[in-house]
């Protein structure tokens, strides 16, 4: 499969990554692998682009690194994205967050109107319910933070850039 897309993704830090693992982790050792795009780190999506756009984003993303600080999320939240086959857990909305995805791109991302989550599972609807007592049993609240933006090319993955959020914003 050819390449069709850019995405701008917030990635959690390292201590977060850990463990946010534990909710993923969970679902796979029960036997929900689903179809999400293996390897990524824990991120939240901000903003897609064309590939034709990939200067423009390098820039925008090297830009916001150097504007924003490390942003606090508050995951208190998992649930399924319109259409029934993407089984998450979601930040509060916050104002700092929400100027983060407004700095990388409108409010569209692949079409849709941007909703903060984390994925952490793809999959028909009928084994998203299945999935869904096992995620809430591993799910605990977590005040997270999001210290690097990374660009990305799918499908395949294909990095791009990553940048560290060292501003004042």
């Amino acid at each position: 499969m050819a390449e069709s897309f850019l995405t701008i993704m917030a990635e959690y830090c390292e201590a977060d990554q850990q463990r946010i693992s534990v909710w993923y982790d969970a679902l796979q050792q029960a036997g929900f692998t689903g179809r999400q795009t293996p390897g990524l780190r824990h991120h939240i999506s901000l903003a897609s682009y064309p590939l034709e756009k990939e200067t423009e984003a390098v820039e925008i993303i090297k830009r916001v690194g150097q504007r924003f600080a490390p942003v606090e999320v508050a995951i208190r939240h998992i649930g399924v994205l319109p259409g029934g086959k993407t089984l998450v857990a979601a930040p509060d909305m916050s104002l700092q967050l929400s100027a983060l995805q407004a700095a990388c791109g409108d409010k569209m991302v692949h079409g849709y109107p941007w909703l903060p989550h984390t994925t952490m599972l793809i999959d028909e609807t009928e084994t998203l319910a299945a999935a869904l007592p096992t995620l809430m049993r591993a799910f605990v609240p977590l005040q997270t933070k999001i210290d690097r933006l990374r660009l990305c090319a799918f499908w395949p993955t294909r990095e791009i850039a990553c940048v560290e959020l060292t501003g004042e914003e």
